[in-house]
């Protein structure tokens, strides 16, 4: 534990993790008071919150947000004293959060995204003919865990695959490139979505199902070398061709592209059977902060708008419209798989770094 916050202080201190994002730029010139909400988000969310139209909708309803992003583990490490709101990527620091600053009472959970493996559409079609997948549109389709840990277990290569010989860029070792599970919230729900696969569909919670955890986890890692903090850079160089063939990235993401208009022929989703979904929880630090948790749960336009940078707002799949080929609107025949706690999921992080 202690390797791992030196770990998140470094990045703190060397990488300025936290960076701002301001919004509300537009309220003096519309004339509309505002109580001012300081707030610390993941990443992800930055442009969300910067978006002209989500500043409006909080204007209307009497708040100006000041947003700083930092990573959702890294958030354990920070100093909020004088915050309104954290707003992390998923449940486990939440919780961290809300006992250090003795937060009481269920934290509200206004939108999620699942963890999606984006693959390049000739990837998808030999993984699909060697059963490590199945395909069920043009674009879309199922990652099998369970088969795919089976052959990270075997170090099986492209090679040993069915029909890859036709593709001269599918060599190597098979593995999806994740983020670094140490400092990433995608890095470590894969973790906690491989470990619950291997473990039998159960949430790994002792010493010993670490122990037992820790080899393949260490395996789905190493084989990657050096890792992204950040899947917005992991899916930027995918989009651009670079990179390694399958990527794991937040749904949220190929949904902002499509609603961008970008329609890649390459690109395939592959929806994991059994994945981690990132649930975007807040943790209300002070009253103004609070409120706006309930408005981005509630208000109809907040959740438009969450809709449009490609979440899912909490209680209505109707709202998720599916683009074309691409997305699933129900997530059917995905199994959603608990994460272990904060205290378990970081040491699977420490034995899969090594």
């Amino acid at each position: 534990m202690r390797r791992i916050a030196g770990i998140v202080l470094a990045v703190l201190l060397i990488g300025g993790v936290v960076a701002a994002v301001v919004a509300g730029r537009d309220n003096e010139a519309t004339g509309t008071a505002t109580k001012t909400v300081r707030m610390v988000i993941g990443s992800e969310k930055a442009e969300f919150f910067a978006d002209p139209d989500v500043v409006e909708a909080l204007a209307a309803k009497g708040y100006t947000v000041q947003a700083e992003t930092s990573g959702s583990w890294a958030m354990e490490g920070l100093d909020l004293e004088g915050y309104d709101l954290a707003l992390p990527s998923s449940q486990a620091p939440a919780v961290e959060l809300a006992a250090k600053y003795k937060v009481t009472g269920t934290l509200p959970r206004p939108f999620y995204s699942p963890l999606v493996v984006v693959a390049h559409k000739n990837a998808a079609e030999v993984l699909a003919g060697n059963g490590l997948a199945t395909l069920d549109a043009e674009h879309r389709g199922t990652f099998e865990m369970a088969a795919y840990l089976d052959a990270a277990r075997a170090d099986r290569t492209w090679q040993q695959l069915k029909g890859a010989d036709t593709y001269g860029e599918l060599t190597g070792t098979l593995y999806l490139s994740s983020t670094d599970p140490e400092t990433s919230n995608s890095g470590a729900l894969y973790l906690a979505a491989a470990s619950y696969v291997a473990n039998e569909g159960k949430v790994v919670a002792s010493d010993a199902e670490v122990d037992r955890a820790g080899p393949l986890l260490h395996k789905l890692v190493s084989v990657q070398g050096a890792q992204q903090s950040s899947t917005d850079a992991a899916f930027r160089d995918f989009v651009s061709g670079a990179g390694n063939p399958l990527v794991l990235v937040y749904e949220s993401q190929v949904a902002a592209l499509l609603a961008d208009g970008q329609q890649p022929d390459d690109l395939v989703v592959l929806y994991p059977d059994t994945t981690v979904n990132s649930d975007h929880t807040a943790v209300p630090l002070a009253e103004n902060g609070e409120a706006v948790a309930g408005l981005l749960a509630t208000d109809p336009r907040l959740r438009e708008l969450e809709v449009r940078h490609g979440f899912r707002p909490q209680g209505d799949t109707a709202e998720f419209a599916s683009a074309g080929t691409y997305l699933k609107q129900r997530l059917t025949g995905v199994r959603q798989a608990p994460v272990p706690t904060s205290k378990v999921l970081h040491e699977l992080a420490r034995r899969a770094r090594g």
